[in-house]
Parts: structure tokens; C-alpha cells; sequence
């Protein structure tokens, strides 16, 4: 029988549950305790809830704090303060909004013990001469590693977004303290050029210039695969397989390559499971999330998500205009702010597109030695957004929704709740998140003067939808199809 505490967290659950996304839930709630609800004299009380990291407190903090007050107030009382207790290895504690920062006394974790000096790196050799050698090395020393990361990939260098905040947090998080938090594995996923490689190295030069890892390694599952297969062939799996398990931060690129290798994926799971165990870092990349990974074991794949998976999405508007302004600044290349701003609305596939759209105006500008004005830029550039669609604008995207599922566009701004009317808002929120410049505050405005929270929780319930019901993501490909053939007129 729970004890009157977790009786009461539990309540606090179940009401959360209704008002974020299931797979929100799962990730930040699952892993949160109560440690101590004591009232005092004036009716007021104070929650201590146990989390695994700081990150993690902040995290919930940040996006989850109506969502505590709203439910304590229901559970516990209208003046509940709430505190975050960390674990002892933790560096502090952090409050929620509106609540006092310090953690009671009680609740107060161990001081850390303060951090040893990192090891100076060693000299670095190919990681194929490591893993393929003779085998021979000392007990109890390994070969150095070359960690096979670009300098330049750092987390100074990533532009932040909304499209990649919360995977760059996290990203940071684990460069901190690889190994030492929950996220183990992480796994980051999303289309082609978006920036995720630069993410994930940046994590490997971040605790490499930090020493907070030592043996490091950044390796595509291509190259990993073309490895096992030359040990298979020269009869050195063994020596293979040591140096793998013997890396503290592993970083595999493009992970859904592994699909269909079954000797290459027992081999992996195994070295995962070393690695996981041992309590070392393992980062992974994905151009789709786990669940859409085709030809990979089921015991691999629920390996993958068994930390913390996150997707980076297409940079907004205002990031793109970041993006370019931060790469023509590295060229030493000066553009006029219409030149960015009409760029960054005209190519819109990925950042390796707008690099490309970038390159040009700086072969430009040293070939030739001229301004790079803006009727230069639509020159030079017509090629790339000549084809590309016009914008479309929200009240389209809800006029083609509402037409599709058959209801009155003026519903989509209206209080009504009905099945067809939730699902055809919580889509126009969507396609006006993805597909228009405009910002979730202004999204939702346009829906009947709904805060910006609102708009993340329909964006989350289609991505959550979509993973489960086949007949929705159906609904969803033909209303993307529509829009964007509005587009193209």
C-alpha cells in the first residue's frame, strides 16, 4: 500500500499526464520522486521532489512549472512551494518558478567533493591502427585514441533555436558530465543537414578540451561496419572489439546504417552493453527516430531509447538569419541585413543549403571584389530559390485543414473541444509551426488567443499521434500535401 506521500504524488501524476504529451511524461516525469511534503502553521506546504541532475531540474523548470503549480494546487493546497532535490553527485539545487531557490536543509544534498584534475590527452594514433593492431599492448594500458572530431563542431560555433534547444542543452549537459547523467545513451535524430553531427562532436570536443572524457571517439556506423568487416577477414575481432569497449565517450553517426548488418549489430549490442554498464557515454545519430529504424533487433533498438532521445527540427526563421550571419562572419564576409533576411526566407531545406547559398556569395565577392548587394544575391542565387515555395501563411494552412476535416475554419479559434475540431487545430498548429516563419506566440494569437504553451502541446500530440496511429499520419501527409501545393501556386 503506497504511503501517504507517494499517494499523493501519484495523484500529482495522474493529473500531469493530461496536460503534456505521453512521451514528455515518460521522459521527464517517470524518473521524478517525492522525497517529503511537510505543511506548516499558515496552510502552506513545501513538496521536495527528488530529480537525477541538475539539467534535469532546470529542464522541468523551465518548461513545467505551470504545469507543477496548477496540479500541487488541485493535490496539495493553493500555496505549495516546490523544491528540487538533486542526487548527491548533483552540483546544486534549483527551484521553480516563483518558489524560493533554496532546497530545505533536510532535502539538501551532500556537498560534491570537488573534481580531479583531468589527465593530460595523450598523442593520438588512427583509431583503426587501435582497434586492428596486434593486441599485444600491456595489461591494464590501452592505445590512445584519435577522436576523429572536426575542431571547428564546437557548441560555440552551433547556432541555439528554438528547432535544436532542447537537444543542445542536453548535448551540453553530457559534454559536462559524460556518463554521469540519465541521458546514456542519447540519441539525437532529423532530416538531412540540420546541424546534427556538428551537435554530437561538439559534445566530444567540449569534454575533450575539458578532460571531463579521455578516450573519446567519433565514428559513422559505415566506418564501423567496415572495421568489423576487416577484423572478420583478418581474424581479429577480439582486438576489435577490446578497443571498443575500452572508449569512454563513443559517438556513432548515422546509426540506421546498422539496418539489415545482423553481425555487425551483435557485435554493437555487445559493446553497447559493455560500455552502458561500465558507465560510459555512448552518443548516437539517426536521420529517424528509433521507432522508424527498419532492420535493426528489437533488443538494440529499445537499447536505444533507453536514455533520452531528442530531434532537431528545420531552423525558423530568425535562426537561419543567425546561421548566415555567424558563417559570413567566419568568411570575413560582410552581408546587409535584406541580403540575410532574403536568403534565410527563400532557402529553407536545411543548413547545409543555406551553407551552399553562402558559398557562392563569397566566391563572389573574392572572384570579383564587388558588394554583395541585393539584387547581386537574387542573381547569383536564382538557381536555388527560383523553385522554392512561397510562403504560406497560417490563415491558409487553417482554411485547407478545416476543409479537409470538414468543419468551420471559425472553430479552429473557438473554445469547442470535439474530436474532429482538437484534431484539426492541434494540425494547423503544427503545419503553422513547420511550415510558416511565425513564432508560437503569434501562432497562437491566431487561434482564439492561445498562449505559446498550447501550440507545443499540439505539436507534441501529432508527433505522438503520428507514432501510433496509422490512419492519422495518412490525415497528416494529405494535408501537407495540400498546403504545399498552395504553396507552389
Amino acid at each position: 500500500m503506497p504511503t501517504p506521500l507517494a499517494a499523493t504524488w501519484n495523484q500529482c501524476l495522474a493529473l500531469i499526464t493530461n496536460e503534456i504529451p505521453r512521451r514528455s511524461f515518460k521522459t521527464w516525469f517517470e524518473q521524478v520522486d517525492p522525497v517529503s511534503l511537510n505543511r506548516d502553521e499558515e496552510g502552506g506546504a513545501e513538496l521536495v521532489l527528488s530529480v537525477p541532475s541538475r539539467f534535469f531540474g532546470e529542464w522541468i523548470e523551465s518548461n513545467y512549472a505551470g504545469v507543477l503549480r496548477k496540479v500541487t494546487s488541485e493535490v496539495v493546497g493553493q500555496d505549495t512551494r516546490i523544491f528540487f532535490a538533486y542526487e548527491k553527485n548533483a552540483p546544486e539545487p534549483a527551484h521553480v518558478t516563483n518558489i524560493e531557490m533554496e532546497t530545505p536543509a533536510a532535502a539538501r544534498p551532500p556537498a560534491p567533493v570537488a573534481p580531479m584534475q583531468p589527465t593530460p590527452p595523450r598523442p593520438a594514433v588512427p583509431p583503426q591502427s587501435a582497434a586492428l593492431g596486434s593486441g599485444h599492448a600491456s595489461p591494464g594500458r590501452q592505445a590512445p585514441v584519435d577522436p576523429n572530431l572536426r575542431p571547428g563542431y564546437t557548441f560555440d560555433t552551433f547556432i541555439e533555436g528554438e528547432c535544436n534547444r532542447f537537444a543542445r542543452s542536453a548535448a551540453q549537459a553530457i559534454a559536462r558530465q559524460p556518463g554521469g547523467t540519465s541521458f546514456n545513451p542519447f540519441l539525437v535524430y532529423g532530416g538531412v543537414g540540420l546541424g546534427k553531427t556538428h551537435l554530437v562532436q561538439a559534445i566530444g570536443n567540449h569534454a575533450r578540451a575539458n578532460g571531463t572524457a579521455e578516450r573519446i571517439l567519433y565514428i559513422s556506423s559505415e566506418q564501423f561496419i567496415s572495421q568489423f568487416v576487416r577484423a572478420i577477414q583478418q581474424n581479429n575481432v577480439a582486438a576489435f572489439s577490446s578497443f571498443y569497449r575500452g572508449v569512454d565517450l563513443l559517438v556513432v553517426d548515422d546509426i540506421q546504417f546498422l539496418s539489415g548488418k545482423e553481425k555487425t549489430q551483435e557485435e554493437f549490442f555487445h559493446v553497447f552493453n559493455t560500455l552502458h554498464q561500465t558507465g560510459k557515454q555512448i552518443v548516437l545519430c539517426s536521420d529517424r527516430p528509433p521507432s522508424e529504424i527498419k532492420g535493426i533487433e528489437e533488443r538494440l533498438l529499445s537499447r536505444f531509447q533507453w536514455g533520452l532521445t531528442a530531434d532537431v527540427q528545420p531552423a525558423d526563421l530568425e535562426t537561419r538569419c543567425a546561421i548566415l550571419q555567424g558563417k559570413a562572419e567566419k568568411h570575413g564576409l560582410v552581408l546587409e541585413p535584406d541580403v540575410v533576411a532574403f536568403i534565410a526566407e527563400h532557402v529553407t531545406q536545411n543548413i547545409r543549403a543555406l551553407e551552399g547559398a553562402l558559398t557562392r556569395l563569397v566566391a563572389h565577392a573574392q572572384l570579383d571584389g564587388g558588394r554583395i548587394t541585393l539584387s547581386v544575391a537574387r542573381g547569383l542565387l536564382s538557381g536555388l530559390v527560383d523553385n522554392e515555395p512561397k510562403p504560406v501563411s497560417i490563415e491558409s494552412i487553417q482554411t485547407i485543414v478545416a476543409e479537409l476535416i470538414n468543419i468551420p475554419i471559425a472553430q479552429l479559434s473557438a473554445r469547442t473541444r470535439t474530436r474532429d475540431v482538437v484534431t484539426a487545430r492541434h494540425l494547423a498548429m503544427y503545419f503553422s509551426k513547420e511550415m510558416t516563419t511565425n513564432s508560437l506566440k503569434s501562432i497562437g494569437l491566431r487561434f482564439g488567443g492561445r498562449d505559446h504553451s498550447t501550440v507545443i502541446h499540439a505539436c507534441n500530440a501529432v508527433t505522438d499521434r503520428m507514432d501510433v496511429d496509422a490512419e492519422f499520419r495518412d490525415l497528416v501527409d494529405e494535408a501537407r500535401s495540400a498546403i504545399e501545393r498552395k504553396a507552389r501556386v
